[in-house]
C-alpha cells in the first residue's frame, strides 16, 4: 500500500535524504519519493503503519501534516502488524544457532574454547557482512541512524561491510590476531553507544546488523549480539594473552 504525508521544512536535497533515511528506518517502508516542490512523502509499505511513527521518526526540523486520507490508517493497524519481539528477532537467532553449530563442528575432535571462539567470530563478520553487501547503500542509511561514528562521517558507513569482512576473514585464518581482536572492540564498542542511546530514547530505528534483506527492529537483543562478540574478544586478549 501507499500512502502520501505533506512534511514542512523539506528545503533541500539535504533534506529530502534526511526525510528518505529517516521514513526507511521504519520497519515494512519499502520505498520512500520525496518531491520537494509539493512538499511531500510518497511513501510505500508492507502493510498500514500509524503515523505516530512516522512524525517520531523525522528529524525535529521537519513537521508531518496528517494524510488527506485516513482510509489506509486503520485504529488496528498497529495491532495486526505488531508482532512479539521473539517473533521479530527469529531470525537473528537462527544465525546465531547456525554459526554456534558450525563452529562446535569445525572444531568437533578437537574442541578448545579459544579456537571455537575465534571460529565463531570469524564467522559472525563474514556472514553478517555478506547480508549488507546485498544493499550497500540503503544499509549505510539505517547504519547512520544510529551509529555515532557513520552520523558525523558517512564514508564509514559505506566501507563498515569491507572492514566486517577483513575481520572475519582474519579471525579465521587467525592473522594478527590481538590487533584483529582490538579492531573488533572498538568499532563494535562505538556501535553499542549508538544502540544504548537509541534504545533509552526507544527510537522506532530498523537495526542494520542483517544490512536491508532482513527487516529487524532494534531492540536489546542487538546490544545483547554486540556485547556478546565484544566480550569474547576481550576474553581472548586478556585470558589468552594473544
Amino acid at each position: 500500500m501507499t500512502q502520501t504525508y505533506h512534511i514542512k521544512g523539506m528545503t533541500c536535497k539535504g533534506c529530502k535524504d534526511s526525510v528518505i533515511r529517516a521514513f526507511q528506518s521504519l520497519e515494512g517502508v519499502n520505498r520512500v519519493r520525496i518531491d520537494l516542490e509539493k512538499g511531500t512523502a510518497l511513501v510505500s509499505m508492507d502493510t498500514a503503519i500509524q503515523t505516530s511513527f512516522f512524525k517520531e521518526a523525522l528529524p525535529s526540523k521537519f513537521s508531518l501534516i496528517e494524510p488527506v486520507t485516513q482510509n489506509n490508517i486503520l485504529h488496528g493497524a498497529k495491532k495486526t502488524t505488531k508482532k512479539s519481539k521473539l517473533q521479530q528477532l527469529k531470525p537473528l537467532f537462527l544465525i546465531f544457532g547456525f554459526l554456534l553449530l558450525i563452529s562446535g563442528a569445525l572444531n568437533f575432535r578437537d574442541f578448545t574454547p579459544l579456537a571455537f571462539m575465534l571460529d565463531f567470530m570469524g564467522l559472525f563478520f563474514l556472514l553478517f557482512s555478506l547480508f549488507k553487501f546485498f544493499d550497500l547503500s540503503g544499509f549505510s542509511m539505517s547504519f547512520a541512524m544510529y551509529d555515532p561514528l557513520a552520523k558525523r562521517v558517512p564514508l564509514y558507513a559505506m566501507i563498515y561491510p569491507f572492514l566486517e569482512m577483513i575481520l572475519g576473514f582474519m579471525l579465521l585464518a587467525q592473522i594478527q590476531v590481538p590487533i584483529t581482536l582490538l579492531v573488533t572492540v572498538i568499532v563494535l564498542g562505538i556501535t553499542s553507544v549508538g544502540v544504548s542511546m537509541a534504545l533509552v530514547q526507544k527510537k522506532q530505528i530498523t537495526c542494520a546488523c542483517l544490512g536491508t534483506v532482513l527487516k529487524l527492529p532494534m531492540t536489546q537483543a542487538t546490544f545483547i549480539e554486540n556485547s556478546v562478540m565484544i566480550f569474547m574478544a576481550t576474553f581472548i586478549l586478556l585470558k589468552h594473552h594473544i
